[in-house]
């Protein structure tokens, strides 16, 4: 019998709001030795995932974009847009504001195998589990859960 997503998944995981000042959401993920939390709305749909990767930027601060000058003209050699969402980043103060807003979700039904190779191919390591007919998480799943079923086998 195939595993689904929903015979390994953590039910009712934790959660965060946009609104959730980092601080906290730093707290909970360092007490509860989690590396990332689904963010969702005030009716529980999924609106993003913060991670440690988005929390590195406050840490670590922001290079500015190589670029050249000529006569009175700066000419920036990278995308300087992405240096601007860097430093949001780096200077944001709550969770809505350094989240990836672009969450790639699944849901319990889907075969574990469909739920490892999204993981391999967009190199995650957590996918919010949503339900069938709304946006609403009811679980998530990391690669741990994955790891963890295959030695059951």
């Amino acid at each position: 019998m195939t595993k689904t997503v929903g015979d390994v998944m953590t039910h009712n995981p934790y959660t965060v709001t946009p609104q959730t000042p980092l601080s906290e959401a730093i707290k909970l993920m360092a007490e509860k030795k989690i590396s990332g939390l689904p963010v969702v709305n005030e009716i529980g749909n999924l609106v993003g995932v913060i991670s440690e990767t988005d929390l590195m930027w406050q840490e670590t601060g922001v290079e500015p974009p190589p670029y050249i000058m000529i006569l009175d003209s700066v000419i920036y050699l990278q995308n300087p847009a992405r240096y601007e969402k860097e430093i949001h980043k780096a200077l944001g103060q709550t969770v809505g504001e350094v989240m990836s807003d672009k969450p790639i979700s699944i849901k319990a039904y889907q075969p574990l195998r469909e739920a490892a190779q999204l993981m391999h191919d967009k190199k995650i390591r957590r996918l919010p589990v949503i339900d069938e007919t709304e946006a609403k998480v009811i679980g998530i799943i990391t690669r741990g859960d994955i790891i963890r079923a295959m030695a059951s086998n």
